[in-house]
């Protein structure tokens, strides 16, 4: 009787750490170099790159800055936008990671024909060694 408590019990908590381990996979993101990015709009990942070029648009609507990877405007391949009203966030985003190696996490969406993600934490941005 003892024998089979055991082997139900080491059983159910076999499933429960393998479907732990499946979510736990699920959860994860994709991560990609700046030149993947435009293969893989619409979906959750984290993109990686060299800040190339950036810049503060303080007198365009919204107030954007723009964290252009591997390439500068406007040959980017890849660029993380942050708007004005998450700003203040992030000090001086344009100076803080220009020539910075960087991983952006979050939804690859695409502009004008180019992939981006729109930052609204700085969370959002990881700033590689």
């Amino acid at each position: 009787m003892n024998w089979k408590v055991s082997v139900n019990g080491t059983l159910l908590a076999f499933f429960i750490l393998t479907s732990y381990g499946i979510s736990a996979q699920s959860q994860q993101t994709k991560k990609l170099a700046a030149s993947e990015a435009k293969n893989h709009i619409g979906e959750q990942a984290t993109v990686c790159g060299k800040v190339a070029s950036t810049r503060y648009a303080a007198n365009t609507r919204g107030k954007p800055t723009f964290l252009n990877l591997d390439k500068p405007y406007p040959n980017q391949i890849f660029t993380a936008l942050i708007w004005g009203e998450n700003r203040e966030k992030f000090g001086t985003p344009e100076e803080k990671y220009r020539d910075k190696q960087v991983c952006v996490t979050g939804k690859i969406t695409e502009y004008r024909g180019a992939p981006e993600i729109v930052v609204s934490d700085p969370q959002s941005i990881e700033l590689q060694r």
